[in-house]
This record gives structure tokens, sequence and C-alpha cells, in this order.
């Protein structure tokens, strides 16, 4: 079958589909047939070797974590899924290998009818992630939350999941994604130079938690809050240094990841209450997996970006 990798650091031109053997569902597991996948950014960062240090990999590196597809091999006590059923979901943390024309799932939940497969495709990762998140955070209803870099594909699901659960939320993006961020339920303003005196000018009364998509800007994320444990970042990795946490993906290795499925079954509810979508940036064939690595290193991408397979 065909499944993307690199077997080495570099741009993305190194990323290639190669022809690999065919996975098999293990204990707790599914195995799709896949329809769409979706680029990780966290991937885009272990490609280029920025991680090197913090995130070494060994080549080659089978990429994907999201995938929607059909069910075509059901691993051992694995119930409630039959062979055909539509899902979507996440691959193992240990093997990932979601960018491919069959992919292994830890997690999954069924497809919404709501949903396009592109959308299904790009939605697994940034649900479990946003949930994880604000669940860290405690975020309830009645409270004003700040999502740093929203509108992206894992910013622009925060936003939904935390204005489903009652906050008030703020937004930063470009000038441009601010009718984007509107549209999705946030209150919008820039980042950059003066991010403090924009968001308390919105909130005057304070921020009460910060969900950090985008890093570089951890001092003044902490001085909106007061406190660094009210500020969780899934982007920037001095966090420490702050006294923030650094929030990674599912611990899992391998087989069921029942913490990722129930953040998969919220998003269900949601999208039948026609209160999720997700947002896409762009799609692309498998074959062209070269550029949309290029397009989400841009770090312009409004929405996730998809494969098509």
């Amino acid at each position: 079958m065909r499944a993307v990798r690199f077997s080495s650091y570099g741009p993305p031109s190194v990323v290639e589909v190669a022809d690999v053997p065919l996975p098999h569902a293990g204990p707790g597991e599914i195995r799709v047939a896949v329809r769409t996948s979706a680029i990780s950014p966290g991937e885009i960062r272990l490609r280029s070797g920025e991680l090197r240090d913090v995130v070494p990999v060994k080549f080659p590196f089978r990429t994907g974590f999201d995938a929607a597809g059909v069910v075509d091999e059901i691993g051992s006590g694995v119930t409630g899924v039959s062979l055909g059923d539509p899902v979507f979901g996440m691959a193992p943390a240990a093997t990932r290998g979601a960018n491919a024309d069959f992919a292994v799932l830890a997690a999954w939940a069924p497809k919404p009818p709501e949903w396009s497969w592109a959308e299904a495709g790009g939605a697994a990762g940034a649900v479990e992630t946003a949930t994880r998140v604000l669940d860290r955070l405690a975020v309830r209803a009645g409270q004003t939350v700040l999502v740093q870099g929203a509108a992206g594909g894992t910013g622009s699901v925060a936003v939904q999941f935390a204005a489903a659960r009652g906050a008030r939320v703020l937004g930063t993006a470009s000038p441009g994604n601010h009718d984007f961020l509107r549209s999705l339920g946030a209150e919008p303003t820039t980042y950059g130079p003066g991010l403090v005196e924009r968001v308390r000018a919105l909130a005057p009364s304070g921020v009460d938690a910060v969900f950090d998509c985008a890093g570089g800007a951890l001092p003044d994320l902490i001085t909106l809050t007061g406190d660094p444990a009210s500020v969780v970042t899934i982007a920037d990795f001095a966090a420490a240094a702050h006294g923030v946490h650094l929030s990674h993906g599912s611990p899992a290795g391998s087989g069921a990841d029942p913490l990722a499925s129930h953040a998969l079954a919220i998003a269900v509810g949601l999208a039948a209450e026609g209160r999720l979508r997700i947002p896409v940036a762009a799609t692309f064939p498998l074959g062209e997996v070269a550029a949309a690595h290029e397009l989400s290193e841009s770090r312009h991408a409004r929405g996730k970006i998809v494969l098509l397979h």
C-alpha cells in the first residue's frame, strides 16, 4: 500500500510516498481503508529537524495521526463497530502511519453525517487536543478563555469546544481571520506586541485561562492570567522555563485509547447539534503531500490541511 514517510530531516521535499506492507489491527484497534487523513503540524516540526533534540525520531518515519475511512478489519476485544462502518479517529502514538491507504486506529467514533470526508479526516487530533487541554484548564461556563492562534486547525476547534462549555472565548489571529473567528464564536484580536493591552481592553476583569496553540508569547500569556498554571501550550517548548505545562498528545502507545475515544464521542454529539465544524484550509491528493507540508510550514493555513486518498 502507499504510505507517507521521510528518511532524513529536511525541507518538504524529503517527504515521499512509499510502498509499505499492509498493517493489521491489534487488540483494541481497528483498521480502516482511508478516505482522508490530516497533516500534523507537530510532524512538520519533526521533519524539519527543529525538534531533533527534544523528540528524536527513528527513520524511516511514518506520518499521520488523523484519518477517516471505512472499517475493514477489527481487532480482538473491539465491540460496537462493524466492517464497512464509516469512522474517523487517531492512529496509535507509537506507530502513527495514518497518511496511508490503510491505517490502524486506536481511538475512533462514527463519522458524523454532517461532516464531509475532508472534515472527518482532519478532526480527531484537534478534537482530542482541545478536550485534553480544556480539561486540564478546567474550563467551564462563565469563564473567559483566550485561545492564542485561534484560526489554525486545533485553535479553531478549541474555540468551539470552549464556547460549547459556556465560556466566553477570545481568540488571536491575523486581521484577515477575524470574521472567521467570529463565525466560530470567538471575539477576535491580533497577536504580537501589545497583546496584553488589547486583551485587557476586551476583558477588563481578566482572563481565567489561556490555551496557546501558537507559541512565542508565554510571558504575555502569563501576565494575562497572573498564574503560569492557568496557561497550557501545545506549541512552545520553552514552557518549562516559564512554569507552564506543555501538553503532548495521547500517551497511548498501542491498543485502545479510551480517553481519546471519549473526546471523539463528544465531537459527534456537538456535530449533530450543529455546534462543531472542522475548518479545512486545503486538500491535496496523497501524491502531493510535499505541497501540503509546504502550506502547513507557512503557518498561514486557516484550519486543517487534508490529504485525499
